[in-house]
């Protein structure tokens, strides 16, 4: 089974996260729009780098962060993690998109960081 068609004709919303980010990649790139997958930012803490990641779902021309999601409902500690990176990655705006929904429309959630 091809990404597009699970995505553009399954039964709506019901796919894992990681399907549905890799769809999104596939129609952006399509687009001719410049994006990255799994985009590491690192954890420091007091000036010292930790073996520990932050991996952002996908960046749009290295300015907008999608974080990808597949859930009964967005939480708050959804909106915190995209506005953690959003901070981490010193970017001023991202969207946090949750594909389980009847329409995507109603799946987008805009953020803006310091402004």
């Amino acid at each position: 089974m091809r990404c597009e068609y699970c995505c553009a004709q399954s039964n709506g919303p019901g796919l894992l996260e990681s399907i549905y980010e890799l769809c999104l990649m596939k129609e952006l790139l399509s687009r001719d729009i410049n994006v990255s997958q799994q985009v590491v930012i690192p954890l420091v803490y007091k000036g010292t780098r930790l073996a520990k990641d932050f991996h952002l779902d996908i960046l749009v021309e290295n300015e907008i962060i999608l974080e990808i999601k597949s859930v009964e409902g967005l939480l708050p500690v959804h909106e915190a993690q995209i506005i953690s990176y959003l901070k981490l990655a010193d970017k001023k705006l991202g969207f946090l998109i949750n594909f389980n929904v009847p329409l995507l429309k109603q799946g987008f959630k805009r953020f803006v960081n310091n402004f």
